[in-house]
């Protein structure tokens, strides 16, 4: 028999390489091309684009991700300055420029990875999700509790989230494969951190602080732009939980936030939270040693301050639970003018992809349904698709021509409102990590600024389940550890070496008990933030 012409090719695919549905080897799994380094992203992105895809298409009819939810409607009102300054100087945005100004809202807070019918008390991040009905169209400002993320780069979030979900053989969610993916992404070990301390578990949806999590900017009428973080922060005071108070509290009830959010609004009893902004010049800023893009980073607040632009108050529940907190439907791309895109590659992911979600989950003719149609008037060319139930056209439009442009009654193009953001970009198209990743020395910082009790129930909850892990993934969690923070890896080292005498059995991820909490029960409201 002939010796098989590719049998010694230092390039021959191996049983285990990574390919695409087409076939086609991946060679790089880790990066979308992007215009340079740290650039947006280009739309030949094919691997991506398949990727998050099938991705969005894997769970019907439950969201994929932030399943668990509940809603409620209130309104925003805009303070009209951003600091000392009129808010104009940053943004032409309709909603915030006036003192007093109201626009109706609808919030969604949800759990992230867990399924509609799970215990709120378990360890996770939780979805704050703002929905702004302006006069010039709805706004969707679409993040979570915490202001960081695991990655900073969307081709990875397919991976993230399948390694955080039940096993596909036992559909059992474990631990090792949640520490596999985080000790192979060192970019992950912040957010780590924050969920296996209190953090990760905020007592309710009232008192927990909300954050945009990505880079987003704004632009004033003249055309300039800045970058912008979005943070909510409660008025009713921040609580979280130790392990064992939600252990406690899921004994009794796995519905206790809803419960909480529903009864304080019903009561007359209506919560709010401000919300303030980081504001920074629209640049690299290589005099920090992170880069502002990145979203596993925060941005220090000494170097840029909070600055308060408006306030949220919630004050009526839904009438239907279906209707309106399920059927909602975010997306980070539902931007207004005077709000706009930074480079952020977690960003630019998502906004291909929560909108590509919705179609597949509501249906084409999601943007029709009361709880997502602006309270404005609604014209396009845009008609057919399951469940269409209304054409959206205006008043004397000549119902034969559904194109653009047109000189025989069609629709017409609006007036740009104050002069376009045109950011000027050049570079290779590569794919290719940012510069300037600096992985674990927030996560240092962050472990010194907890108190004692939230470092030791951070420290019992990772030894809980990484006492469960293959040793490799605990010396790489412990490296991490120790490189952010020498006290953070000498306790996380002897707390295993403690955990391996004793022996453990295996419990799935956000089901631990834990050690012995300590007897201070939550982390009340604070002037300044830990973190």
């Amino acid at each position: 028999m002939a010796e098989n012409p590719t049998t010694n090719n230092s390039n021959e695919e191996q049983e285990d390489t990574l390919t695409n549905r087409q076939g086609h080897p991946v060679t790089n799994n880790q990066n979308l091309r992007t215009v340079g380094s740290r650039g947006p992203a280009v739309l030949e992105n094919y691997d991506f684009l398949e990727k998050i895809s099938h991705f969005d298409r894997e769970r019907i009819p439950e969201r994929v991700v932030h399943a668990r939810g509940a809603g409620a409607h209130g309104y925003f009102e805009a303070y009209g300055t951003a600091g000392d300054e009129p808010v104009s100087n940053y943004t032409r945005a309709k909603l915030f420029q006036n003192k007093g100004k109201q626009t109706p809202v609808f919030v969604r807070f949800s759990s992230v990875i867990h399924g509609g019918h799970s215990p709120e008390t378990l360890r996770d991040p939780r979805g704050f999700a703002v929905k702004f009905y302006t006069e010039d169209g709805n706004w969707d400002l679409v993040g979570n509790n915490l202001k960081i993320f695991f990655i900073r780069d969307a081709i990875k979030f397919p991976d993230m989230i399948h390694a955080f979900k039940p096993d596909p053989i036992t559909n059992i969610q474990d631990g090792e494969r949640f520490f596999d993916f985080c000790a192979s992404s060192p970019e992950s070990f912040h957010m780590v951190t924050f969920v296996y301390s209190p953090w990760g578990i905020p007592a309710n949806y009232r008192m927990m602080q909300g954050s945009g999590v990505n880079t987003y900017k704004w632009v004033n009428q003249e055309g300039v732009a800045v970058l912008v973080k979005y943070h909510w922060e409660p008025k009713q005071g921040i609580k979280n939980l130790t392990q064992q108070q939600a252990s406690e509290i899921q004994g009794t009830s796995f519905n206790h936030a809803t419960q909480d959010l529903h009864d304080a609004i019903k009561d007359g009893d209506y919560p709010e939270w401000e919300l303030l902004v980081q504001i920074m010049s629209d640049n690299e800023h290589l005099e920090l040693d992170f880069d502002p893009l990145d979203d596993t980073k925060l941005w220090p607040e000494d170097l840029f301050p909070w600055i308060p632009v408006g306030k949220m108050v919630l004050n009526k529940n839904p009438e239907d639970y279906f209707t309106e907190v399920e059927q909602v439907a975010f997306g980070t791309g539902v931007l207004v003018d005077g709000l706009d895109f930074s480079d952020d590659k977690m960003l630019q992911g998502r906004t291909f992809s929560y909108s590509d979600t919705q179609r597949h989950r509501v249906g084409a003719n999601y943007l029709q349904l009361p709880i997502n149609s602006p309270k404005k008037r609604v014209a396009t060319n845009q008609s057919g698709g399951q469940m269409q139930y209304k054409l959206d056209r205006a008043p004397g439009q000549n119902p034969h021509i559904n194109y653009e442009p047109s000189i025989l009654g069609g629709l017409k193009e609006a007036e740009q409102d104050g002069i376009e953001h045109t950011p000027f970009i050049e570079g290779d198209l590569v794919r290719e990590s940012i510069d300037r990743q600096s992985n674990t020395k927030q996560a240092g910082d962050t472990y010194r600024n907890f108190e004692e009790w939230e470092r030791a129930d951070l420290i019992s909850n990772l030894v809980s389940d990484l006492s469960n892990c293959d040793p490799r993934i605990q010396i790489k969690m412990i490296a991490l550890a120790e490189e952010a923070d020498e006290e953070y890896g000498r306790r996380l080292r002897e707390g295993l070496a403690q955990a391996s005498t004793k022996g453990s059995s295996q419990k799935p991820l956000g089901n631990r008990d834990g050690d012995k909490a300590p007897e201070k029960a939550v982390k009340k409201a604070h002037d300044a933030d830990p973190y």
